[in-house]
């Protein structure tokens, strides 16, 4: 896994002032050198610039990038994030072909496969992946992006310039960018947040790759094409043979994202979603005679401090616990204390370049920082919710009948601290009422499918292009940003084309969630484990915390210089931290409450001042 940057413009003759450019280039790539910080690599040309990062997993030797292939006089040069899963097959085809390699890496398959098949050999890809291909004789940039957007991949263009980076950051690295936010941004922050409508890169002007999209940059101009999209189709099999299909696929993306060259290790939450992923791995190591490393994540004080409701009905330490005995798993017990988690905050925004799920973020940020002087690459559980319909709005009457975002159905606690001046700019009912029904407009449905079936395919898009692309922007920023790659085979996105069409009464049979996925793991777990009641990411409930919280956002409120004054009314906060918090109703997901409300205006604040951000408004 790695970083990426770089630039192109038919305007500029770049290697006419080579020195000026390099450095753009270095400092592109020292913006995110924590996502690779083991290698570095430059290509500068006429009208193209590029930068890598590397974090060295597959042949650590000869996988330095930029990598190039000269046929004839047409030179090719790909810079690469990812992880393919299916290179062994690819390569063969190739070699069939007549071509033959000088790496064992996936990245110089990637770029085989492209000169021999054009941009569509994307459609071959089995991984997780943000790439980009600079082809000298046609003077064309490709920029490319998974299916399931797993890999960031952002740009901007402006003037004639494309510039394009793995994170936000990058961008403005290039002369004459600047982090602009105006109304657009702001409801972003303020309506959709911490989610961000996909597509949309916030900051003005500046944009994503969608998942499961190319864009081809030249002198015409940028055109995007869909290489990938979710297709609706009747389900035929059987309940016996859609759970064996089912468990074939989920065992199949495990095995295949234990592709390394160095050790592996797997997030343990004691749920079941981490657990199927441990349990493979630890049964395919204990083959080959080795262990498996499992971490599992707490915060001091919910020994004494957990309160268990309808979102966290209990604690995992028993269930880890359990999964460890099991298994024989070398297991590391991780546990974040108070300081460091508000510490963390700001952290977390330094990774995201926006405010984020504040101390859910902040968290996984300082779990990831530890779990890397371990091991450089993890396999996570992430994303059996929003495919196998996990969630309480899967099965929630209230999101049923909702005209909302099923995780974010009331909008009032994002309105009630804001200045009223710009609430009445903002106008955030709309913008959020206009981004959930295109959002809902564009989901495939069967032309028979009945009202309730059309209802469910909508909440799981909804789930699926928002509330999961959510999360894995999180998994992505929060890992890389200590240089630790962290894979989601859950997320295959093979399992999703399949259990996308699989109706819910298979999905759900007899009313049990995620039904399918536990019978497809049936004999790989204990049954304490397979059948627990689902309990999300743990979070703090220690009332100390939320006390640091509200002490520095009152010191920042009285500083007349905190940027996040122009936009929050004072005695609004005032009355806000005065009452007492509901950790039980959350207003976003499942876990941000109150607390995470207050840290949630302290990133604001801290984004605010840290990228000297214009207000456009």
């Amino acid at each position: 896994m790695c970083g990426i940057a770089g630039f192109c413009s038919f305007k500029e003759n770049y290697t006419s002032r080579s020195a000026k450019w390099q450095d753009t280039l270095a400092n592109m790539k020292n913006s995110i050198k924590h996502r690779g910080p083991d290698e570095d690599g430059y290509m500068l040309a006429e009208h193209v610039g590029f930068a890598h990062a590397r974090l060295s997993i597959i042949d650590l030797a000869n996988g330095k990038q930029p990598m190039s292939r000269k046929i004839g006089n047409r030179l090719y040069t790909i810079i690469y994030n990812g992880e393919l899963y299916n290179t062994s097959e690819l390569r063969e085809d190739l070699e069939l072909k007549g071509w033959r390699f000088q790496t064992t890496s996936d990245t110089e398959v990637i770029l085989v496969g492209i000169i021999e098949y054009g941009n569509e050999f994307v459609k071959e890809l089995n991984g997780i992946f943000a790439f980009a291909i600079w082809d000298s004789d046609n003077e064309t940039l490709s920029l490319f992006r998974d299916r399931l957007g797993i890999k960031p991949l952002f740009y901007t263009l402006r003037d004639g310039v494309c510039v394009f980076g793995s994170e936000l950051k990058v961008l403005f690295e290039y002369p004459g960018i600047r982090p602009v936010i105006d109304r657009g941004g702001l409801c972003e922050v303020f309506g959709i947040g911490p989610a961000r409508t996909y597509g949309n890169g916030v900051f003005k002007d500046c944009s994503e790759v969608l998942p499961g999209y190319y864009n081809v940059y030249n002198r015409d101009g940028m055109k995007t094409s869909q290489y990938w999209k979710l297709v609706s189709r009747p389900h035929t099999d059987s309940y016996e043979e859609t759970i064996e299909k089912t468990a074939f696929l989920v065992k199949d993306s495990i095995i295949r994202q234990m592709v390394s060259d160095i050790p592996i290790c797997t997030f343990l939450s004691g749920g079941v979603d981490s657990s199927i992923v441990t349990a493979v791995c630890a049964d395919e190591l204990a083959k080959r005679g080795e262990q498996l490393n499992t971490f599992s994540f707490d915060f001091a004080g919910n020994d004494e401090y957990f309160k268990a409701n309808d979102f966290q009905p209990s604690r995992d330490r028993p269930y880890v616990d359990m999964m460890v005995e099991h298994f024989h798993t070398n297991h590391t017990y991780l546990e974040c204390d108070n300081i460091k988690l508000a510490d963390a905050l700001y952290k977390a925004v330094d990774a995201k370049d926006l405010p984020g799920m504040a101390d859910v973020d902040s968290s996984l940020l300082h779990f990831c920082s530890e779990v890397k002087k371990f091991n450089k690459v993890t396999l996570t559980g992430e994303c059996a919710d929003e495919i196998f319909g996990g969630y309480p709005w899967f099965h929630s009457k209230e999101a049923f009948e909702a005209h909302a975002f099923p995780w974010s159905r009331n909008i009032e606690p994002r309105k009630q601290l804001l200045k009223d001046d710009l609430l009445d700019i903002l106008q955030l009912e709309d913008y959020i009422n206009n981004t959930y029904e295109t959002s809902v407009a564009e989901t495939p449905k069967l032309p028979f499918d009945s009202p309730e079936e059309g209802r469910r395919r909508e909440i799981a898009y909804l789930n699926i292009k928002w509330f999961m692309a959510t999360l894995l922007d999180r998994m992505d920023r929060t890992s890389m940003f200590s240089g630790l790659e962290a894979r989601v085979p859950l997320a295959d996105h093979r399992i999703l084309d399949y259990v996308w069409n699989v109706p819910w009464d298979i999905k759900c049979r007899d009313g049990v969630v995620k039904q399918l996925l536990r019978e497809s793991a049936r004999g790989l777990l204990p049954d304490e484990v397979l059948y627990r009641r689902k309990s999300p990411y743990p979070k703090t409930y220690n009332p100390h915390y939320e006390g640091i919280l509200a002490s520095r956002l009152g010191e920042i409120l009285k500083d007349s210089s905190s940027p996040i004054n122009k936009l929050v009314d004072k005695k609004k906060v005032a009355d806000f931290l005065a009452a007492p918090s509901d950790y039980g109703k959350p207003w976003f997901g499942q876990l941000m409450a109150g607390p995470q409300m207050i840290a949630y205006l302290l990133q604001i604040n801290y984004w605010l001042d840290k990228y000297k951000i214009e207000l456009a408004i």
